[in-house]
């Protein structure tokens, strides 16, 4: 083949020699518009599986690359006057300088032609002059805006301000260091890269970046190059502890905003992408060189073990393009953690140190234990969280919602059963709802319980406007009470603009076949192309609903129920009012965040003053609505703000299913930021407690979220579906036998698991990390030593 490589960086380099020692008749040439001893920044970082994948494809390369490395295993996280050191985590990094001369030596050595200080003829004309273009040019690259129709490239250019730097300080350990300042919180991210020196990034949100004056001093806005320079002063100045009078060095560092980087497709006829170019992940979470140097390994062997050239791109495409997406998903989440970072500044320094090793959703607790088992130790028993016994799961610990008093901190989350005839429970109900209850959760919610017959979904959802609802919901109430400790709560809403449609198995959202009903809503507009126009809501109907809420929450008191939710989300009536997607109105009921909460409050208030002052009343939000123009976590807050001023004693937290055309970011745990901000930002404060909800399926999940200060209480929904006694399942995995997880008598003698269905006999939990003097095993702490004098056993 005769391939042209546009960017001579670690990922263009990497593939010309991976390709050269495949087939040495290939003809490879490289143009790089910078000297070869050029290069920005100073350090990179890699982690073991990388380093493998490159020994296995280049024993050379990956040799020269060993004898370079700084390894350690620690994570030193300094934060309000405090150091945690965390073990077991595993880093390999090297001068970034090093690794290009190595690199580029390598090529040199199989043939490469590489032409340094050489801007790339055009691209369309090497696409007719070679068998493949590779644009390996950057974050910035030129090929790709050239080619932006063919790739469909997607640059998300993030809020924070950042700057690389280096010191001639060897940290000892990968170093967060985070500050809380007159200005916000700044926080520096550091490792060695050699027995010399370390390189180093400080990032804020550009708020604080403002505020600390980095921007401009009193005389106005500084020139081009010069803000640069005068803040690598104040740096050091802010950071002068962690830095401890060592040299600041710069390597044209100037402030920068992360772009995340996406592209729908990665090659074009006989032209691709990879690295930067392609796709970014958060340096927090990711090192771009190690992502492009996988991506060459991975875009070589494509082309070795495929005959055509387009079948080895879209193979290439095909197998990195999941692996991608994991680590942007990630890189993402941690992201917008940092981002956010200043709503954890009054956190406990060991909540926060657990709060930003987990920030990802990749690290949980149990991954800690394995890594560090007395750092984990540290977490479970010095969280924030009252327990019974110093070791109990955080998710048994007990919790208040208002006055009431629950077991735990799980929720059978609601979920729409879609079998009430007439709006009455029947015995499915009974045996739904019942065992939940004796599953071991501490609060079960009902399915959204309507309001009116017109209120409803489909003909198959419940109610509570007829004395026959009451009734059969009394008895489901009591039967709980009656076999378990469990707390049962109803959630009380209006269909609106989705109402009128088939069961979910029928046809979900669909409208019904015959025997329609009208539906309102706050504009006359369809929640999607197949569903009816609503009635605009005026201000007697408004009234009548309003009246059919307080009738309904009048009805939940008589049954008994123990918590009464408001059901404003997922593009149901009350939610419908509040995201400005499906609220249009020119009245004092639409536009403005003020004027769309004006009615929902308004039913709010109602309910609040018919529902028992004992019992907690609550409020499920869709946080954000995933679409253009919808409402985001910024006005969640703001609403949940509204809520809990008015006397709202829990948050729920979802999102979504406001409209048709959202385009959410489904992943594990994927709405548990909009829990995390809202707590953090408004409802801990007030003393208010928030659920998490969406796509959590495991314990330790859970037990995570609730040690990191991201929720109080944690709802699963379709997990209790799979397994209706998954709560007590949970304690039995982890040992816990203690009040938080109480088995109803007639089924405490399966409260052990049995033998058969073990995977290492019993789960050891946390607490037996401790030896026999009541002492802390902990695995000890590597700390960073140059791969040169001393290797690090994997």
């Amino acid at each position: 083949m005769r391939v042209a490589v546009i960017g001579g960086g670690p990922g263009g380099l990497y593939f010309s020699a991976l390709m050269k020692q495949l087939n040495p008749d290939h003809d490879i040439t490289v143009w790089e518009r910078n000297a070869p001893d050029d290069t920005f920044g100073f350090g990179v970082v890699f982690s073991d599986e990388t380093l493998g994948g490159i020994e296995n494809a280049d024993p050379v390369i990956a040799q020269r690359m060993g004898e370079q490395f700084a390894r350690w295993t620690d994570i030193d996280i300094l934060f309000g006057g405090r150091t945690h050191t965390i073990g077991g985590q595993g880093f390999a990094a090297m001068g970034r300088k090093e690794l290009l001369q190595l690199l580029q030596q390598r090529c040199l050595e199989l043939g490469v032609d590489i032409r340094f200080r050489t801007e790339a003829p055009d691209a369309e004309e090497l696409m007719r002059t070679h068998d493949l273009v590779l644009a390996a040019d950057g974050v910035n690259s030129r090929v790709r805006g050239q080619f932006a129709r063919e790739l469909g490239p997607d640059l998300d250019r993030r809020v924070s301000k950042y700057m690389w730097l280096g010191t001639d300080r060897v940290f000892e350990a990968f170093t967060f260091a985070v500050l809380r300042t007159p200005h916000g919180v700044m926080q520096l991210h550091g490792y060695p890269y050699s027995d010399q020196g370390s390189t180093f990034l400080i990032e804020m949100h550009e708020d604080v970046w403002r505020a600390a004056g980095f921007d401009a001093t009193e005389g106005g806005i500084f020139p081009p190059g010069v803000s640069d320079m005068y803040s690598v002063e104040k740096i050091r100045e802010f950071f002068a502890d962690v830095l401890d009078e060592h040299e600041v060095l710069t390597n044209n560092s100037k402030w920068l905003n992360f772009t995340t980087v996406r592209n729908e497709h990665w090659h074009h006829e006989n032209l691709v992408i990879l690295g930067d170019a392609a796709h970014t992940a958060h340096f927090s979470i990711g090192s771009g060189t190690k992502l492009a140097m996988e991506d060459a390994l991975a875009l070589a062997a494509c082309l070795h073990e495929h005959t055509s050239l387009s079948d080895s791109l879209a193979a290439y495409e095909t197998e990195r393009r999941p692996v991608v997406a994991s680590t942007q998903r990630a890189a993402q989440a941690s992201l917008e953690w940092f981002e956010q970072i200043g709503q954890y500044a009054d956190q406990d320094p060991l909540q926060f140190s657990f709060n930003l090793l987990t920030r990802s959703r990749r690290i949980t607790l149990e991954n800690l234990a394995v890594r560090d088992p007395a750092f984990a130790a540290d977490i479970v028993q010095g969280a924030a969280l009252p327990a019974r016994e110093p070791d109990e799961p955080a998710m048994f610990r007990p919790h208040r919602i208002g006055r009431l008093e629950l077991k735990n901190r799980i929720v059978v989350s609601p979920m729409d059963m879609y079998s009430s005839v007439d709006g009455v429970p029947g015995d499915f109900h009974l045996v739904h709802l019942g065992s939940k209850a004796m599953g071991g959760a501490g609060l079960v919610m009902t399915e959204m319980v309507c309001v009116s017959a017109e209120g409803r979904i489909t003909p198959g959802c419940a109610g509570l406007y007829t004395d026959e609802q009451t009734d059969a919901w009394r008895r489901i109430v009591s039967y709980a009470h009656e076999q378990s400790t469990a707390k049962v709560g109803v959630q009380i809403g209006h269909s609106g603009r989705k109402g009128s449609t088939k069961r979910m198995w029928e046809g979900m959202d669909r409208p019904l076949d015959a025997d329609n009903w009208e539906v309102v809503a706050p504009s006359a507009l369809a929640y999607g192309p197949a569903n009816q126009v609503p009635r605009q809501i005026d201000r007697a109907t408004m009234d009548r609903v309003r009246d059919e809420f307080v009738a309904a929450t009048r009805r939940a008191a008589e049954a008994g129920f123990d918590l009464a939710e408001l059901h404003a989300a997922h593009g149901y009536l009350i939610s419908s009012f509040l995201s400005p997607v499906s609220n249009q109105r020119p009245d004092e009921y639409g536009g403005s965040l003020e004027n769309r909460l004006r009615y929902p409050l308004e039913v709010f208030d109602a309910m609040r003053a018919a529902w028992p002052a004992e019992r907690p009343l609550t409020v499920r939000l869709s946080a954000v609505d995933w679409i253009e123009g919808g409402n985001t976590i910024d006005e969640a807050v703001e609403i949940a703000r509204a809520f809990i001023e008015h006397g709202a004693d829990g948050i729920d937290v979802s999102s979504g299913q406001i409209s048709k055309d959202e385009r959410p970011q489904f992943g594990r745990s994927y709405q548990t930021p909009f829990a995390d901000a809202i707590r953090n930002r408004v409802a801990a404060a007030a003393g208010v407690a928030v659920i998490a909800v969406g796509a959590v399926s495991s314990y330790d999940d859970v037990n995570s979220i609730l040690l990191a200060g991201r929720a109080d209480m944690v709802a699963l929904g379709r997990t209790h579906l799979w397994d209706p006694q998954w709560t007590l399942h949970a304690a039995a995995d982890q040992g816990y036998r203690g009040a938080g997880a109480d088995w109803v008598d007639p089924f405490r003698a399966g409260s052990r698991k049995p033998p058969s269905a073990r995977t290492d006999a019993v789960r050891p939990r946390l607490s037996l990390v401790r030896d026999a003097q009541g002492g802390v095993e902990a695995t000890a702490h590597r700390r960073w030593t140059p791969a040169r004098t001393e290797t690090l056993a994997r």
